[in-house]
């Protein structure tokens, strides 16, 4: 009997619904393996489909088409190597499976069905699937590996069952979303699983931007006892090859390569890139635009979508009115020079007074107020959407979480777009981003290097420039004490005794409360945008519009 196995891990980049083009990518991974002389070519959970792929997956002539792929998959694949493919299942019960699909000699040889199903978060998969029964390991060869999905590893009860069933190694297939310090969480958990079994473990993930939701990869292998033996990188589509030989205690890993994970300014820049440029060639956009304020989160949308798409795909947008300062005009075009896009100017003052005019007769003995401002921020979003659809341009939105937190935009105006990378900055972390961009370039920017943020956006203090000498700070706290109060009531669900006793102002607090309630409805028609917390808003926090209470303490 052989004394070892090598295992290719396909750590790729799924398109949702594109069942025929993953199963190509499957493909071709399957002919690396086999090149490589691999015995079983490994990919992430529900590939076949793109993960997740809530309510679609629930519709039978898709998971139907998902069925058939998988066994001309295997028809196709079977001269060489096993290979392993998370795709929906319907048994003939017809219950539906979130299943993983182990291909030999042109058959199904093994089929695993998740056992634990995450419902928390943006998981929501007892929605749509059935639970699976506790299983054993499968028949590999030389030695029996088991394969539990993703969640079943955050538990002990599977891995325990496959360890007790006789297995060798714990093949673990995920679509584990990015959030920040995710990975440290992750490992924890993998480690506990091969000290409780005492066997080798191999962590796979995907790359992929899908909606809000970003996959880093970052997959790894461990030995007993926690023993790093390989860390692939995280946001990088790759195949890497790992050996294991049977020695005195069992199958052990080979050491290979162990990537260095970046820190989290730059996780998040790079997520923000890669769910931007995701969303884009997946939804069929090749070109962007946005309105270039001269404010610090046009700037760094800008910046992420040159990064994402290239300088020549993106155009920027400057819409002056009045009150718009000579400072802000010069910065946004010499941020459209550094950068290297293309750069408009479209001043709003006409069609601003065409609208106020009409209105007059109307408004007639009502003095000018935050009505007046909105006109200005819903005739921008109405001329850069005439942009978007006259050239094909997807418009990005630009507010921060601190902005959509508070409901701090105009909905139907700035708020317009089809994607807004900075949905889940806060904006004091806008600065530190915008500093590390300025400071680092890295091989996967597509913009140039250097200082490509003008650092006077970045000190200036912000402004919505919509009346004369306005500042944020004229209707919000400073930045600093908002996103504070917003970590605790949004992040957090800390009460507001809770804000006080870390020493925040209790008007200040209820304030903010109150702005967080009055604007979901705002929230709920915003366009998408990057996750990069544990809350973000859309799934993660799912609040009702209509809501009276108010937390009494």
């Amino acid at each position: 009997m052989p004394d070892r196995f090598r295992l290719t891990l396909a750590q790729l980049n799924p398109v949702m619904g594109d069942i025929a083009g993953n199963a190509a990518q499957a493909k071709a991974a399957w002919e690396a393996g086999r090149d490589a002389g691999a015995d079983f070519v490994v990919l992430p959970e529900m590939f076949l489909t793109g993960y997740q792929p809530q309510d679609l997956v629930m519709k039978p002539a898709f998971a139907h088409d998902a069925m058939a792929a998988v066994e001309a998959l295997a028809r196709e694949c079977a001269d060489g190597p096993m290979l392993g493919i998370g795709a929906p299942y319907v048994a003939e019960t017809g219950l539906l499976y979130n299943a993983y699909a182990v291909l030999k000699a042109g058959q199904v040889h093994y089929r695993k069905l998740k056992t634990e199903l995450p419902n928390y978060n943006v998981f929501d998969e007892k929605r749509v699937f059935a639970s699976g029964p506790l299983s054993g390991p499968f028949d590999a060869g030389p030695l029996r590996i088991g394969l539990p999905i993703c969640e079943d590893a955050w538990f002990p009860d599977v891995a325990e069952a496959m360890a007790e069933s006789g297995a060798d190694i714990l093949v673990v297939p995920n679509g584990s979303p990015y959030r920040r310090d995710k990975f440290g969480v992750r490992m924890h958990h993998m480690v506990a699983r091969v000290v409780e079994t005492g066997l080798p473990l191999v962590y796979l993930n995907q790359v992929a931007g899908q909606d809000d939701q970003v996959f880093d990869g970052g997959s790894f292998v461990l030995n007993r006892k926690g023993a790093l033996a390989l860390q692939m990188p995280v946001f990088e589509e790759m195949i890497s090859h790992v050996d294991f030989h049977e020695g005195p205690e069992g199958w052990v890993a080979e050491e290979g390569e162990k990537a260095v994970h970046p820190g989290t300014l730059e996780q998040d820049y790079r997520a923000m890139v890669l769910s931007l440029g995701d969303y884009m060639r997946k939804c069929g956009f090749k070109t962007a635009l946005l309105g270039l304020s001269g404010g610090v989160d046009s700037a760094l949308t800008a910046a992420i979508a040159a990064d994402a798409l290239g300088p020549e795909n993106l155009r920027a947008v400057m819409l002056p009115s009045e009150y718009t300062s000579g400072h802000s005009l010069e910065d946004a075009k010499l941020a459209a020079e550094r950068l290297g896009c293309r750069y408009d100017f479209v001043p709003i003052t006409e069609g601003r007074d065409a609208i106020t005019n009409t209105l007059a007769p109307l408004f007639e003995g009502r003095e000018p107020d935050v009505t007046e401002e909105n006109i200005q921020s819903r005739l921008r979003g109405l001329l850069l959407m005439a942009l978007s659809n006259k050239f094909g341009e997807m418009l990005l939105t630009t507010g921060n979480k601190s902005e959509v937190a508070v409901g701090y935009a105009t909905i139907y105006g700035d708020m317009n777009g089809g994607y807004n990378p900075l949905k889940d900055l806060y904006k004091t972390r806008v600065f530190e981003v915008c500093r590390w961009r300025n400071a680092h370039h890295r091989p996967w920017m597509k913009a140039p290097a250097g200082e490509v943020i003008p650092v006077r956006i970045i000190d200036k203090p912000p402004s919505a420039e919509l009346r004369a000498d306005q500042k944020d700070e004229d209707s919000l706290p400073p930045y600093d004490v908002l996103d504070g109060i917003l970590e605790m009531l949004v992040d957090r669900e800390a009460s507001v005794a809770d804000c006080v006793a870390a020493g925040f102002d209790r008007e200040v607090v209820k304030r903010i409360e109150h702005l967080i309630y009055i604007s979901e409805y705002k929230r709920f028609q915003s366009a998408p945008g990057t996750r990069l917390s544990n809350r973000a808003f859309w799934l993660d926090r799912r609040y009702p519009i209509a809501n009276r209470w108010r937390d009494p303490s």
